[in-house]
């Protein structure tokens, strides 16, 4: 049998490249993928492998000369989860950890809260907090690989709902405290406001499909649900309302950019929605849900992380669960794992005190 040479070396490449390691494919696979809450009780953030579904590390902010009273609210992280922020209402700081829960990075600003990352570009925004009664009429812009901070004016009162395109071209920012809402032009520097009719809804958070054709928002005074169409030039229009659940804090849509989740802390469940339709679909209740706040998905999709403040009376989450050393005091928070397919609670997960924001590198932002 005869082989040429060219044989030989195409050999030869076939052994090298069989004993070169992974394909980046089954290496992005291997990458851990993790879901981070903010406890914002005790200065702590719990990290979730949600591989594992367990909580496999606590970032102690009190060991890195925070206080207690730091105030960690809401995170966001970096699509292949290289790098994690987190913002600090009382600390008036936004933190920048690496995936080892390394603090690399820091920029100060006034009583920040929800921080949004774009996916298409340099920039992290962050919103004021609702605890602030009167902060700058303002939202911070942080180029990520310097931790620069820079404000852009939004010209009303109480800045909190945020949420950014996932082309990067469109922030939208809106006021707890009047009904109006900005859709500010990346590429122009325009921006464009919209009211909302009806009474004062307070309007908490945003969330943007990810084919960046819907947003959604869910005011805490009404508990409506509003519906937001955004054109492909970046005009926002307001599709229409529903009413959803009691107080809807921090939705996150799924990857089919048509359902999103919604938290209602008042009525201790989740609304699932169909955000083409306007309607609730699926009401998710059950064990652990209490006081429901933050949300972020796997990067699979396959899962949904809730948040629980609980703050109210104990609840026995799980065979053998006890309460010890929080006698008399305000309950320990919680996480909730969603079965998004099945739409049932599947775990319960104690973290520390009053947990609010959650983020991930998951399928929606």
């Amino acid at each position: 049998m005869k082989h040429t040479l060219s044989s030989f070396l195409l050999f030869a490449l076939l052994i090298l490249a069989g004993c070169a390691g992974p394909s980046a494919t089954t290496a992005s696979a291997q990458t851990p993928d993790f879901v981070y809450v903010c406890n914002q009780g005790e200065a702590t953030v719990s990290v979730i492998d949600t591989a594992l579904n367990e909580v496999v590390a606590t970032v102690d902010l009190k060991e890195l000369g925070y206080p207690e009273n730091a105030k960690p609210h809401h995170i966001a992280v970096e699509p292949d989860g290289s790098f994690w922020y987190v913002s600090l209402i009382s600390g008036n700081r936004v933190l920048k950890f690496n995936r080892d829960n390394e603090l690399v990075g820091m920029a100060e600003m006034q009583v920040p809260g929800m921080v949004i990352l774009s996916p298409a570009d340099d920039k992290l925004y962050i919103g004021r907090s609702m605890s602030a009664v009167n902060p700058p009429q303002s939202i911070g812009v942080i180029e990520r690989s310097t931790m620069e901070i820079d404000e852009v004016d939004v010209f009303f009162p109480r800045p909190h709902a945020l949420a950014v395109t996932p082309d990067g071209g469109l922030v939208l920012s809106a006021s707890l405290a009047e009904n109006r809402m900005i859709a500010l032009n990346q590429d122009t520097g325009d921006g464009v406001f919209t009211s909302f009719d009806g009474d004062i809804h307070s309007l908490v958070q945003f969330a943007i499909s990810p084919d960046g054709r819907t947003a959604i928002a869910g005011g805490e005074l009404t508990s409506e649900l509003f519906f937001l169409d955004i054109s492909e030039d970046g005009e926002v229009s307001i599709r229409g309302s529903m009413e959803v659940g009691d107080r809807p804090w921090h939705p996150v849509f799924a990857p089919d950019s048509r359902h999103a989740y919604v938290p209602n802390k008042g009525a201790n469940a989740v609304s699932v929605v169909d955000t083409q339709a306007m309607e609730v679909v699926a009401v998710i209740e059950g064990q652990g849900m209490a006081q429901p706040h933050g949300s972020a998905l796997s990067a699979d999709g396959r899962f949904l992380y809730v948040s629980q403040q609980n703050t109210g009376a104990p609840m026995d989450m799980s065979p053998g669960a006890t309460m010890s050393g929080h006698e008399g005091h305000q309950m320990p928070g919680m996480v909730t794992v969603i079965d998004t397919e099945a739409r049932e609670i599947v775990k319960v997960l104690q973290i520390g005190m009053l947990p609010s924001g959650v983020g991930s590198r998951g399928v929606s932002r």
